[in-house]
């Protein structure tokens, strides 16, 4: 099979691939704490055709004897991405190949991919890690009751794919997942949601999954939140500090919306910030 190249960033034992599963929409009416002209203007004026299209990434990681997937995409849920499994076969890894997938959060962009269309599991070997908070606030019957139709609905979809993995989801809390990988609890998007830092020698990188879903709106203005976070204000907090922090420390970062060059790093530009994507 002939293999292409997609964006890839070593670091330490691990390389880390930026793996596409294609796009979701969203209207800008969905964004708090900014207009809806000035939040278009901002996304022509960064060359982005379809203002309102997001791009849905997921991370294969290789190293120390692991083949390790971030989040898995849409998986055609809804009409979104998709293309996972297709783009994973150019890597040269196939679906079997998976031993552990790592779980930002449950939003249906993100779990859509462990199964397949056949709706068994997509991943036949993988355990499956997500964190504590997350599992237990999904699976608790008289949250789906409060929720909305539309969120019910992902109630019952996560219950479906989860499922399908029963024996092999583990939970977490503490920040270690496995050697050189750390969860980094991120709530307010949903109150498990959560990045992970992958560390080893000098070398560090914090895939920090849905902390933007418009990056070249809501990192130049953090404020702006989304109506897909549960707790807006929270979401928007803990958004202003992690981009302090990866700023000021100069981390690479990586993220689920993040386009599909897959990596960046974030500069301070006065009060605000700018993304430079790395290539």
């Amino acid at each position: 099979m002939n293999r292409i190249t997609l964006p890839t960033q070593q670091i330490g034992d691990f390389s880390i691939t930026a793996i596409g599963d294609g796009y979701a929409s969203a209207s800008l009416d969905f964004l708090t704490n900014i207009n809806q002209m000035d939040a278009i203007n901002l996304q022509k004026s960064a060359g982005v055709n379809d203002p309102t299209s997001i791009h849905i990434n997921t991370y294969l990681i290789r190293g120390r004897g692991r083949t390790i997937l971030i989040d898995t995409g849409a998986g055609g849920y809804n009409q979104w991405g998709g293309d996972l499994q297709t783009n994973l076969a150019l890597t040269g890894v196939m679906p079997e190949d998976i031993d552990t997938i790592l779980l930002t959060h449950a939003h249906a962009d993100h779990i859509g991919g462990l199964v397949n269309t056949f709706g068994e599991a997509a991943f036949p070997n993988a355990e499956l890690f997500i964190h504590e908070h997350e599992l237990s606030f999904w699976e608790n019957e008289n949250n789906m009751i409060r929720a909305s139709k539309h969120v019910q609905a992902n109630f019952l979809f996560v219950k479906n794919v989860f499922a399908k993995y029963r024996e092999r989801i583990r939970t977490f809390i503490n920040n270690d997942i496995l050697p050189g990988i750390s969860s980094v609890h991120l709530p307010g998007h949903t109150p498990g949601h959560c990045g992970y830092q992958i560390e080893t020698g000098n070398s560090s990188l914090i895939i920090w999954g849905d902390m933007v879903h418009f990056p070249f709106i809501q990192i130049a203005h953090p404020n702006v939140s989304i109506a897909f976070d549960q707790d807006p204000i929270l979401s928007a907090q803990i958004r202003n500090k992690l981009l302090d922090i990866v700023s000021t420390e100069k981390l690479l970062v990586a993220g689920m919306h993040l386009n599909d060059l897959g990596f960046a790093y974030i500069e301070h530009s006065g009060t605000s910030y700018k993304i430079f994507y790395k290539v």
